[in-house]
This record gives C-alpha cells, sequence and structure tokens, in this order.
C-alpha cells in the first residue's frame, strides 16, 4: 500500500473548476499572475473561529495566556453559539471564539467530533451575496442558499469543508455600520 504524504493538498473533484478557469487578461488587477484567476474575491483575512466548551474560561486563559482581550460578546440564537471577538495586537486581527449554547448545536457537535479547537477560517468580502454566486459558478458548494446573520450583525455564509482541503470557510461582510 503506497503512503500518502500528509503534506500533499490535492483538490477535490469539486474543484475542477480551477483548471478551466484561467482568465486570458493582461490587466494584473482583474487576475492573478500566478493562478489566472480573478483577483478581489476576500479582501483581508476577517478572523479565525476557535471552538470552546465554556466560552467565559476561554475569554480569561486568552486574556491570561496570550494578553488579548475580548472587545465583543453577543448569543446567536439562530447559529446556537455565544460568542467572542477578541482582539490581537492593534485590534485589526480577531480571534472569534465560539461556545453551544445547547448539546445539539454545529459547535457542540463539532466538539464532541474533533474536540475544542480550530473551527473555521473567515474571509472579509464586499458582497457576501456576489462572492457566493462566483464561488457557486466556480462549482464549490455553500452551505446556505442565502446568507444568514453572523457577528456583529454581518452577513455570513460558509464554503463546504470537502470543497476547500477540509477546511471550514468563512464568508464575512460586515455590517455597514461596522468599524470591524
Amino acid at each position: 500500500m503506497q503512503r500518502r504524504d500528509p503534506h500533499h493538498f490535492e483538490l477535490s473533484s469539486q474543484t475542477s473548476w480551477l483548471q478551466d478557469a484561467r482568465v486570458t487578461t493582461n490587466d494584473a488587477d482583474s487576475a492573478n499572475a500566478v493562478t489566472g484567476l480573478p483577483a478581489g474575491l476576500f479582501t483581508t483575512i476577517d478572523h479565525v473561529g476557535i471552538a470552546v466548551p465554556d466560552l467565559d474560561e476561554a475569554i480569561a486563559f486568552y486574556a491570561q495566556a496570550f494578553g488579548v482581550r475580548s472587545v465583543h460578546e453577543e448569543t446567536n440564537e439562530e447559529q446556537g453559539v455565544r460568542e467572542a471577538m477578541l482582539a490581537v495586537g492593534n485590534g485589526d486581527t480577531r480571534i472569534q471564539l465560539l461556545a453551544p449554547l445547547t448539546p445539539e448545536s454545529t459547535i457542540a457537535k463539532f466538539i464532541g467530533r474533533s474536540g475544542p479547537g480550530l473551527q473555521q477560517l473567515a474571509f472579509r468580502v464586499e458582497d457576501v451575496e456576489a462572492v457566493s454566486a462566483t464561488l457557486r459558478e466556480r462549482g464549490l458548494r455553500l452551505l446556505y442558499d442565502v446568507p444568514k446573520r453572523g457577528t456583529s450583525d454581518s452577513r455570513v455564509n460558509f464554503i463546504h469543508p470537502k470543497d476547500a482541503g477540509g477546511v471550514l470557510v468563512e464568508l464575512v461582510e460586515p455590517a455597514s455600520s461596522s468599524s470591524h
């Protein structure tokens, strides 16, 4: 039996769009020079989400161990979580701690299956509906047909982990009044 290299990343058949999605243009602003794909879907990494069993304990741990502070906390009934956004450094980088509200919530199931830890990588976008449509055109599955409410009234959607190398990728369109 041939051993698989753990550092080898293989795109699933769901991402075969990559082979056919080359853009023929000389305009560096509209296409990535390496991939040939249109640039500009994501504006930055918005946050990294970490599943925790107890939000208050996790906030205290991150403050004491790493010196990061909670800058926003809320309960999102629709998502089934109590969450906190922690500011790292100057505050542009965020860590989102997610604790389950009920044993049936997605985060509780994640913790039950994988234990506490890294749960998602979130990219900020200017228009979550437009980015979702583009990604669907490229053959990726999204978890929601329409965006849902996220932290601080942002609008969010998620790329299925099977279409993103095993990573749950969140798309975040901040609320228009949000500073982050």
